[in-house]
């Protein structure tokens, strides 16, 4: 953890005298004045304060430049590295010492505590794993999960060895069991979207019973969300809709209108993939109402990426299930526009459902996908993503009536170049 940043604390505390829900509000205000969609929470700025983040990343810079007229230096933060995007500070003591790998991510925990019984575990190391699962979102949300995998169940092997090993008080052993689930959550999470299906519903369940364990109700609806989303994708509808129902009874007294949101969009897609339109169309409009109560305190960090970019395009995927091709390309379309420059693995996902829409519509336009497709071979290699490999399948063979189409033949013959077939 680096240095407290008292000068922004004290900027956000005595010059603007907002609470830290209240200041998060106000970034978000000012950043959709700029065009921006962020997700700024009272847990983000905290981060800032207590000096884990050394420098927000580029879209937050140019929000608080807006609002502060005021240099990052100027706000306490270390100076902005040009072509790199801030992640939380690294620590760098023997027992919590990080690796990079070749795609710049720092994760692993310490490869000491590997190689020798792990003594003590105290809230230094809970914190260390806190900090492996946000670096894992973080770099997934923008390269996939290619480069992580390894280094990320490694992390895990780890922080269970620190948990079955170590020794430690009651509270930091609740802490650092749901920290450990939660990492769990986090793996399971990239094995998922490298196409490791059973690999992560064993990560999942793992993560359910830490949080029964500890006691832990948002780690219990978030396993319960990535449950849904699991059995969605492998083609159980009923196991989806259950599981997502689990997620907001759990999450009901829990204090976040945005978490239920999600999980009713979670259930909303195992509705369409079921064919009930009456009862997806229930889900997406509840889930809505839950979003528009706005952010709260109790939001939690993962959250974040859940912005009305996410909203859309889950939406638009429930929408493509039920057949409604024309609903479900507009709303990918859209989810990609108010993406912006963020969460590139998830706009290229959109953007590849784009183009599958606008080819399976009533009155296909297979020139419009072949230009959204084209957009999508944009972000490769940069991002490595099993499902993005299969979408970039998925319209390939959707074009494939099409293929007599010049603008159709030569994007399918960039793909295939892309992919070296």
């Amino acid at each position: 953890m680096g240095a407290p940043n008292r000068t922004f604390r004290a900027m956000r505390d005595l010059e603007f005298q907002m609470s830290r829900v209240e200041f998060a509000a106000a970034v978000c205000s000012a950043a959709r004045q700029l065009g921006e969609n962020l997700g700024c929470t009272a847990r983000l700025i905290a981060a800032w304060e207590d000096g884990d983040v050394a420098c927000p990343r580029t879209a937050y810079r140019r929000v608080l430049t807006q609002m502060t007229g005021r240099s990052m230096v100027e706000l306490g933060f270390q100076p902005p590295v040009p072509g790199v995007q801030s992640r939380p500070s690294l620590v760098s003591s023997p027992r919590r010492a990080f690796l990079l790998d070749g795609a710049g991510v720092a994760l692993a925990l310490p490869v000491a505590a590997r190689q020798q019984a792990p003594g003590r575990v105290g809230a230094s190391d809970v914190r260390a794993v806190t900090k492996a699962v946000a670096m894992i979102y973080a770099h997934d949300h923008d390269h996939g999960s290619a480069p992580l995998r390894r280094a990320a169940t490694e992390a895990l092997h780890t922080a269970y060895r620190w948990l079955q090993d170590g020794t430690y008080s009651d509270r930091t052993g609740r802490q650092l069991r749901a920290a450990t689930g939660f990492l769990s959550i986090a793996v399971g999470w990239l094995s998922y979207d490298s196409g490791r299906p059973a690999d992560a519903r064993s990560l999942y369940s793992e993560a359910q019973a830490a949080a029964r364990i500890a006691g832990h109700v948002q780690l219990e609806a978030h396993t319960f969300g990535c449950m849904s989303l699991l059995a969605r994708a492998s083609g159980r509808p009923r196991e989806a809709i259950s599981a997502a129902q689990g997620a907001q009874s759990v999450a009901r007294t829990y204090g976040s209108p945005r978490l239920l949101s999600l999980m009713a969009l979670r259930e909303a897609g195992g509705w369409a993939l079921l064919g009930d339109r009456s009862a997806t169309d229930q889900a997406i409009v509840r889930s809505h109402r839950l979003y528009a109560q706005g952010p709260k305190g109790a939001d939690p960090e993962w959250l974040d990426f859940f912005t009305p970019a996410e909203l859309a395009g889950l939406e638009a995927l429930a929408r493509a299930d039920l057949a409604q091709h024309d609903r479900a390309a507009a709303g990918a379309e859209q989810a990609v526009l108010l993406h912006g420059e963020h969460f590139t693995r998830n706009r290229a996902l959109y953007q590849a459902d784009v183009a599958i829409q606008h080819a399976l519509r009533d009155r296909p336009e297979p020139e419009a996908a072949a230009a959204a497709a084209g957009q999508v071979l944009t972000y490769l290699p940069a991002v490595r993503s099993d499902r993005l490999l299969q979408q970039l399948h998925n319209v390939d063979t959707a074009l494939q009536r099409h293929a007599a189409i010049p603008a159709v033949a030569d994007w399918r013959e960039a793909y295939r170049h892309a992919i070296g077939s």
